[in-house]
């Protein structure tokens, strides 16, 4: 199930849970929440980025740890090992 976003509509008007924002777990075929839960001001749905994958510096720690070495390319057919 994706985790979906809200925010008050009126900050002045609402609770302190919906003027900060909240998440909220919903299936897909449902209808979009527009009353917060808590306190029943409306709301609206964020636009938010969403989180997929892995971040790079957290595999290359892991692969650190797991014993392998990076390659950095010094030169034409030049290679060290940076860790």
């Amino acid at each position: 199930m994706p985790i979906y976003e809200y925010e008050a509509v009126e900050p002045a008007k609402s609770c302190e849970y919906c003027r900060n924002g909240f998440e909220y777990f919903h299936r897909t075929t449902e209808a979009i929440i527009s009353n917060c839960p808590k306190c029943g001001s409306a709301v609206r749905k964020r636009i938010c980025l969403p989180n997929v994958g892995f971040s790079k510096t957290g595999f290359d720690r892991r692969a650190r740890e797991a014993g392998f070495h990076k390659l950095q390319r010094t030169g034409k057919g030049e290679y060290e090992t940076k860790y």
